[in-house]
């Protein structure tokens, strides 16, 4: 018998990468705003720090040049030049949307072809909501586990039954964790996609094919049928995860672009009037050993890296989940699932 862990490998996103939990809830689970606020306070606190301490003094530096000049104009630069990179990043993804009407008639006929094909797995016409679904195709998967289980119980075959038990009960297990989780989930939010990322259909599949031809002597002709239905049901799972992936990357960048054209204005006039009016002595005095002047500065500087701090914390996660949903077949690219 192959060992259990050959079996029942881990099935939920942060048991399959092998980090941390904290690790994994800023890159992915955390709300985008919150990450890309910490970052922007972060580079605030560091630059008031690192002025304060490090000579020669900030003070002395902005009275003898034109520091505050220089640094801003640079930022209204790289503001205006990343705000229309980025937009026109969103600009691409719409493109994808548009085109003349025989791409969009194909485009039609083979959303409802999927369709028509889980109507017919699930016995019901397909859910509009995504979460539900894939509620449903998971629920299929769940059934027909337990429908091949209870087959391969009347089975001579020790080795057999003993996989196959456990097999089932990795595979509804994850299914019941992986639907409660869809259950009430919004698309546009990303509970959708991380819920849908906890199921390990990949690593089932391959289980089914292994069942199938090491066991292939000792199953019926009704078991092989349990084990291809089941089959069919997880890799229907895989087109509709990745459907569903790559509409959230494009709503995703669309709300990006719309957020760092938001913040690029106050970032952009904030700039402005610090090349305009502000230098060593528009704001004398101290506060807790910290001079005004380095406090604007530091505030200003952050404001002005905002649109910046937003591409960093969405592309963090767009870029996460698709390092780790490369493969859409039976395929273990992470050394840690090996």
């Amino acid at each position: 018998m192959t060992d259990e862990t050959d079996i029942s490998t881990a099935n939920t996103m942060r048991e399959r990468t092998g980090g941390s939990r904290i690790r994994l809830w800023v890159l992915l689970r955390a709300n985008r705003l919150l990450v890309s606020s910490v970052l922007t306070c972060a580079v605030f606190v560091v630059f008031v720090i690192a002025v304060t301490v490090l000579h020669p003094p900030f003070s002395l530096q902005i009275e003898s040049g034109d520091m505050i000049d220089t640094m801003f104009s640079t930022m209204i630069t790289v503001i205006v030049t990343g705000t229309t990179l980025v937009v026109t990043i969103g600009q691409l993804v719409l493109t994808q949307e548009n085109g003349p009407l025989g791409d969009q008639r194909e485009r039609m006929a083979s959303s409802m072809d999927f369709r028509d094909f889980t109507e017919e797995l699930i016995g019901a016409p397909s859910p509009a909501d995504p979460s539900e679904f894939l509620r449903q195709i998971i629920g299929v998967t769940a059934q027909r586990a337990t429908a091949l289980r209870e087959s391969i119980g009347e089975n001579a075959d020790e080795d057999l039954r003993d996989e196959v038990d456990e097999f089932t009960e990795s595979v509804t297990g994850n299914a019941g964790a992986v639907r409660d989780q869809l259950d009430g989930a919004q698309f546009g939010t990303f509970d959708v996609l991380f819920a849908a990322l906890n199921f390990n259909y990949s690593w089932k599949i391959f289980q089914v094919e292994r069942l199938a031809h090491e066991y292939e002597e000792s199953l019926t002709e009704e078991e092989h049928g349990l084990l291809d239905d089941l089959k069919t049901a997880l890799s229907l799972f895989g087109p509709a995860r990745e459907h569903i992936k790559t509409l959230y990357f494009q709503w995703a960048l669309i709300s990006l672009s719309q957020m760092i054209l938001y913040a690029a204005v106050p970032a952009v006039a904030v700039a402005g009037i610090m090349v305009a009016i502000v230098d060593a002595g528009t704001f004398p005095g101290s506060t807790l050993g910290f001079d005004h002047i380095i406090l604007v500065v530091g505030g200003a500087f952050a404001v002005t890296l905002v649109p910046f701090m937003l591409f960093v914390s969405y592309v963090l996660r767009i870029l996460t989940i698709a390092k780790r949903t490369l493969a859409i077949e039976p395929l273990l690219l992470r050394g840690s699932q090996r």
